[in-house]
């Protein structure tokens, strides 16, 4: 009999609360798609799903002091997968690394969770080799012993902490994968007779434990048990990599170029745990410009598999879509119009379109973004002179980019068209500054000197935001379109999250997803639910032009032509029903139980 584990790994794995960026939805959606392929019949019911990351039990207690994350495990029952977990953990707690843990059930199908708070690592005295030191100082002696990691190095650096935390993570992700898949062996240990202990192995379920690394922070984990020899298949997935998101926007140059020298300020430590990558048994990419990069940097090969979304409906919610974008409509017409007299704009014929990413001005391409916004408004005024509406149209683009969740105590009524100076921090200030500069700013909406506006939005979206007060997906469903320019972007999960609402989007030919649409079916000719701007081969004019042009086309569309925005729409939730993660987790599987 074989006991099969698949133990799934990142610094954002376990309950929502620790969500960092888009690597959790990855995570989730894997163990999530893993258990309803196994309640279905498609894969095989006898293995296990265990996910595995870090617990950050206080405030605190985070290395992103922005992101401040505190683990919160109380929507999980008990953990109930086995007297050989149970054990491993016993274990584990007596080596001196404490877990919390939990499960949860995907359609009849048990999901575990085990959490470790590596914070006290660095003052756990343990013996190592006969010496005693602290648990952090022995996992940096084995790493410089087994892979040269010169972690006294790195630790200095500003980076220090955070280095410090995925080495241990990988550590402790890597010790329970050890001990679970040696558990059988280990547990005969206690007999002496030789036949007795032969006897025990031959009933003892065997464990295969096959474990999938997300991101560089958990790599030394997969190159861990590599090193020391324990039977367990490995995979290493890269979102990014360190010297391509350090390079940003140039990293489509320097691949060109062939130009493999690593950008000043790139952290040389978070190279050197990426670079291990090279120990695991497979290695993949979400999106070709990630493959390419790794090829330049580290000189490694893999494969492409792409991310993707879980579309759960058959058919755009129409009723949610007109509600969200006419709640959508009426907070700006209340927040902007409230004292217009006679000449306020009709619901409408507002347009409220979006962008939201990381709070990464240059390789999110918000430069490009503000100047297309420049020219859709100088298309407007041309077109006021005969066209229907062209008069009356107002296009409100929200840029929701934040350095982290502020208070809604400390944010103003009517935010965030009402915002004040003192509310924002770091790159938000210069983002609001570049919107002034060109004139994009609420009173010039007013004023009727513009028919454009950007609305900075430097908030983390949901009902208690102090804004529109709606999660990402309601405002995601209420604009009539999302803009995405990123100069650098390795796959690009929002234009899909757009589309599983039915909202058309406008894509950058630089992030992962317009490679990935290539392979996938149309229904709408021509600029369809998805427009991909080229933004590698055109000069920067053109590229600004385009974006223009498709963010106009959709504003038109949806003013003069229902049908076809309707038929827009439905292509745009098509193209994210085709990006189903049945067939990358169905590969991910394949990779792992080789």
């Amino acid at each position: 009999m074989i006991e099969r584990w698949i133990i799934l790994a990142a610094e954002e794995a376990g309950p929502v609360s620790n969500k960092m960026g888009g690597i959790w939805n990855v995570v989730d959606a894997e163990a999530t798609t893993l258990a309803r392929l196994v309640a279905k019949g498609e894969l095989d019911s006898e293995f296990r799903i265990l996910v595995v990351g870090p617990n950050y039990p206080t405030a605190g207690s985070d290395w992103n002091t922005g992101r401040n994350r505190v683990t919160d495990i109380s929507a999980l029952n008990r953990l109930d997968m086995g007297e050989e977990l149970a054990l491993t953990l016993a274990e584990l707690n007596s080596l001196g690394m404490e877990s919390v843990t939990g499960q949860r059930v995907e359609e009849s199908v048990p999901i575990g969770y085990v959490l470790f708070n590596t914070n006290y690592y660095q003052s756990r005295l343990v013996r190592w080799k006969d010496r005693e030191m602290t648990l952090n100082n022995a996992i940096k002696t084995e790493a410089f012993d087994l892979l040269g990691l010169d972690s006294m190095r790195f630790e200095k650096e500003h980076y220090g902490w955070e280095y410090n935390h995925y080495l241990n993570l990988s550590y402790a992700v890597s010790e329970l994968v050890r001990i679970l898949a040696q558990s059988p062996e280990e547990s005969t240990k206690k007999y002496a007779d030789k036949a007795v202990v032969e006897f025990a192995r031959s009933v003892m379920p065997r464990v295969r434990a096959s474990l999938h690394c997300h991101e560089f922070g958990i790599f030394y984990a997969a190159a861990r048990l590599e090193k020391l020899g324990i039977p367990v298949r490995t995979l290493c997935t890269f979102h990014a990599t360190v010297p391509g998101r350090t390079a940003g926007y140039r990293s489509l140059e320097k691949i060109r170029k062939n130009d493999s020298k690593m950008e000043p300020g790139t952290p040389l430590g978070f190279v050197a745990l990426e670079a291990l990558a090279r120990y695991a048994d497979g290695v993949t990419f979400v999106g070709d410009s990630t493959m390419k990069e790794a090829m330049l940097f580290y000189r490694m090969k893999g494969v492409v598999i792409r991310n993707g979304i879980d579309v759960r409906g058959d058919r755009i919610d129409w009723n949610k879509k007109e509600r969200c974008r006419a709640r959508i409509q009426d907070f700006i017409i209340n927040n902007l119009y409230k004292n217009c007299e006679g000449s306020c704009p009709e619901r409408e014929n507002i347009i409220p379109v979006f962008s939201i990413s990381r709070i990464e001005i240059e390789n999110k391409g918000y430069p490009q973004l503000l100047d297309a916004l420049v020219l859709q408004d100088h298309l407007l005024r041309h077109r006021m002179m005969g066209q229907r509406h062209a008069d009356q149209t107002r296009v409100v683009c929200f840029l929701i980019a934040s350095h982290g969740p502020k208070s809604k105590d400390k944010l103003p009524e009517g935010f965030p068209i009402n915002l004040p100076i003192e509310v924002l921090l770091g790159d938000e200030i210069r983002l609001e500054n570049m919107i002034n500069d060109r004139r994009l700013n609420k009173d010039e909406l007013i004023s009727g000197r513009r028919s454009v506006a950007a609305v900075l939005y430097p908030q983390w979206l949901g009902p208690n935001d102090g804004g529109l007060g709606m999660r990402t997906d309601e405002v995601m469903a209420g604009c009539v379109a999302g803009i995405f320019p990123s100069q650098y972007e390795p796959f690009l999960l929002t234009a899909l999250e757009a589309g599983r609402e039915g909202t058309p989007s406008i894509v950058s030919r630089s992030a992962g997803f317009s490679d990935a649409l290539k392979k996938v079916e149309h229904r709408v000719p021509g600029l369809g639910g998805v427009v991909v701007v080229d933004n590698i081969e055109l000069q920067p004019q053109e590229t600004v032009m385009d974006y223009a042009l498709a963010l106009d086309y959709f504003s038109r569309t949806y003013l003069e032509d229902d049908v076809k925005y309707r038929l827009l729409c439905e292509e745009s939730f098509s193209l994210a029903r085709q990006f189903s993660w049945d067939q990358p987790v169905m590969e991910y599987y394949k990779n792992l139980t080789v």
